[in-house]
């Protein structure tokens, strides 16, 4: 009776499948849209992490490993990311004036190779292999740089291909062995936004990025009198102060015009000091970025000069000069350009279950200040490469049980992919087999399989290139009793597929239109 129950079944299915098949609804999921209650959209959160190769903190672990060392290490951190269900690195290819990466402009990094102008052996391109590794994977790469760092006693030697030699006077000893471009010089304008460009026009980055070193940290002292002198000399009337900041504001509007100009589709993200101004708002003290760094953030995020904000928010929830979640609401306040809003968060001393449980609360947090496209960045990968973190199976069992798509950036794209081809096949009573092609296969970077059990729909979300998925017709639940009913009565109940459906998802996070069908629910075994 069992046997001839499915074989109804699977007759069923089939019928249903084929119908599927050769006409069904149209829906439009997507970040945004507001859709019917039954209709089903996967989860939106961009979930970053930075992997920092400046002192080798997370990556390569060491100078001079070998090239097959490094693309282990490389993988290791790229499945953790896929383990932990991430879906944005962000990784540091320019330490100071220096490239992980194979450029023209920068020598290779003493991080990489143990000497500063030294490639890698054997041969091979790390940026290029972090890209491909990473999009193979649905996941986001994005290529961190430090602006104006020129050099750090732990960079190594200063070697004859270090731009401090080849081109003197561009660089300043800032002190304690460090040295520093000069922001104000038009020649370091000039290259610091060549070299970002380069790699936006090279390599296929779904994004840039900057931290928060602009001048750097100290008592606000700097070494340009040359520059100042020069400018006065010109006629300049700004103050000191406002000279410095109208500097590095020129360069952020520029390299934001310039990216958008080479390729639109590429990110442009900032993650400045978390505090804008102390006492803005009223409790909030701390370091002041504007008067130390020179650093206007503000104004870049109220002009839009950036396409995702990530302020560096590490500190706790009730640590009051610096409480999280008032320095969140303060830049959700800002942001009246709209754009996607994804505050860092520290997690290096937060592996154990105290840290992990304050993490956990900044994320719910985040998710109710930026509801319709939350998101964050956590610093830094170091943290979640330990053994026994005890954040990594708070995240995994918490806010991370499901997948996510990244938020769209609908002022970049707003256009989603067609819908993909769709084939489903009986394997056999019990499993349907969907395989499905594209068009366009540029235009996607993610597939989304939903599939319906009674009334509760799910999803996997798969990358470029998987092109099949087997769904099982029929689940067994497992009703467990509340806390508070005294008798325990777990009950035990099938639900069946009812219905699937498939979208296609770009580079921005656009997801096509869902073709979806209500599969038939088997007849029930007959009565003797």
């Amino acid at each position: 009776e069992l046997h001839m129950s499915r074989i109804r079944f699977a007759s069923i299915l089939i019928v249903s499948i084929s119908f599927f098949l050769s006409g069904c609804a149209i829906l439009k999921p997507g970040a945004g849209v507001k859709k019917a209650p039954d209709t089903p959209q996967a989860e939106r959160e961009f979930r970053g992490v930075w992997v920092a190769t400046v002192a080798n903190i997370g990556w390569p672990s060491k100078p001079g490993l070998s090239t097959e060392e490094q693309m282990k290490e490389a993988t290791a951190i790229l499945d953790t990311v896929v383990a932990l269900r991430l879906n944005a690195v962000v990784l540091q290819v320019r330490p100071h004036c220096d490239a992980m990466y194979a450029s023209k402009l920068e020598p290779w990094s003493y991080y990489l190779t143990g000497m500063q102008g030294k490639p890698p052996e054997p041969y091979y391109d790390p940026l290029a292999y972090w890209v491909e590794e990473a999009h193979k994977r649905g996941i986001e790469l994005h290529a961190w740089f430090n602006p104006y760092r020129a050099h750090m006693p732990r960079g190594g030697e200063i070697t004859d291909s270090s731009i401090i030699r080849k081109r003197p006077g561009l660089a300043k000893e800032s002190g304690g062995g460090t040295w520093w471009l000069d922001p104000a010089k038009q020649e370091v304008q000039d290259h610091s936004y060549n070299v970002v460009m380069d790699v936006v026009r090279r390599y296929d980055v779904d994004g840039i990025h900057f931290d928060d070193y602009f001048y750097p940290y100290g008592d606000g002292t700097f070494p340009d009198d040359d520059t100042w002198a020069e400018y006065k000399k010109s006629g300049g009337s700004l103050s000191r102060e406002d000279w410095r900041r109208l500097g590095v504001n020129t360069f952020i509007e520029r390299l934001y015009e310039g990216i958008k100009r080479e390729k639109p589709r590429v990110k442009f993200g900032i993650s400045p000091f978390g505090i804008g101004k102390p006492g803005d708002p009223p409790s909030i003290q701390g370091f002041d970025q504007y008067s130390g760094l020179y650093a206007d953030a503000r104004l870049w995020f109220k002009k839009g000069w950036i396409d995702y904000w990530t302020p560096q928010l590490y500190w706790p929830v009730n640590q009051i000069p610096q409480s999280f979640p008032v320095l969140l609401g303060w830049w959700t306040r800002e942001n009246v350009m709209g754009r996607n809003l994804w505050p860092g968060m520290i997690i290096g001393r937060m592996v154990n279950e105290k840290g992990a449980d304050e993490i956990i609360n900044q994320i719910m947090i985040e998710r109710g200040f930026v509801p319709e496209g939350p998101g964050h960045v956590h610093f830094s990968m170091k943290a979640f490469m330990k053994d026994s973190s005890a954040l990594n199976a708070g995240l995994k069992n918490g806010p991370y049980q499901k997948q996510a798509l990244v938020p769209t950036s609908l002022w970049l794209d707003d256009v989603a992919p067609s819908v993909p081809k769709v084939t489903a096949t009986i394997a056999d009573d019990s499993t349907v087999v969907l395989t499905w092609s594209h068009a366009n296969t540029s235009d996607v970077f993610r597939w989304v399989v939903y599939y319906q059990y009674g009334k509760s729909w799910d999803y996997r979300i798969l990358n470029e290139q998987d092109r099949m998925l087997a769904i099982p017709t029929s689940r067994t639940v497992v009703d467990r009793p509340r806390a508070r009913q005294r008798e325990v009565n777990t009950q035990v109940r099938v639900e069946y597929l009812t219905r699937i459906a498939i979208s296609a998802v770009d580079r921005l996070g656009n997801e096509s239109e869902l073709a979806t069908q209500t599969i038939a629910r088997p007849p029930a075994p007959a009565v003797k």
